[in-house]
């Protein structure tokens, strides 16, 4: 009798942001999810920024940039710049119809943080990209799971999964929680330091650091 040798699916995580400028505060928990996630896929995706927001910060483009040099020394990381180059406007769950319309045998792993997770039911079609992902929300260290479940709507409280091997049996709609190690730096923070002329360069990996400097962002 012969069998079928049963693969296992690809695993993908998506991370998006602003990237302006992209971080080690980004990098470096994206990395410890992936490797905890066990995927060696992570879809870095720069969001459109509206063209009322200030014009000081770095421009689409500009953006991409920092973020493929990160991707050029990384084995996970991909650009993923489909958010940018939409005309209209640019919503999560249209990427992830996208990427699930190229790579349907994949399984997606949305990456956010605490505070995303407590407005996501303000998000565009938010049910939605609960069937098409999972959510993998990054929290601190010991922060009491407790205070977070409190503060959760019901909807979502409902579906907060506390151990990663669970997730096998529930391809989509499930929350799961990752204790990430935090590292404290935003964008707004090194943007002001820039601006200020204090040193920044511990915050950024070197490629991005010469880039920003080289094209002289955020003066």
């Amino acid at each position: 009798m012969s069998t079928t040798k049963q693969t296992a699916p690809t695993l993908i995580a998506l991370l998006g942001g602003t990237f302006d400028p992209i971080h080690q505060g980004h990098i470096l928990p994206a990395q410890e999810t992936a490797k905890w996630l066990g995927t060696k896929q992570l879809h870095l995706i720069p969001a459109h920024i509206p063209p009322h927001k200030n014009s000081t910060h770095a421009n689409a483009k500009q953006r991409a940039n920092m973020v493929s040099l990160v991707c050029e020394n990384s084995n996970i990381f991909t650009l993923d710049n489909r958010e940018l180059n939409r005309k209209s406007p640019s919503y999560t769950v249209d990427t992830l119809h996208e990427i699930k319309a190229e790579q349907p045998s994949a399984d997606l792993f949305f990456i956010m943080g605490m505070d995303s997770l407590l407005s996501f039911t303000t998000w565009h079609c938010w049910q939605e990209i609960l069937s098409l992902c999972n959510l993998v929300v990054n929290i601190r260290p010991g922060y009491p799971h407790s205070a977070l479940e409190a503060s959760l709507a019901p909807e979502l409280k409902s579906r907060l999964i506390y151990d990663l091997a669970k997730l096998q049996y529930k391809k989509t709609g499930q929350i799961i929680l990752h204790e990430s190690t935090p590292v404290d730096i935003s964008s707004t923070e090194i943007r002001a330091k820039i601006k200020a002329n204090l040193h920044y360069c511990q915050y950024l990996p070197k490629p991005v650091f010469d880039y920003i400097e080289q094209q002289g962002l955020y003066k």
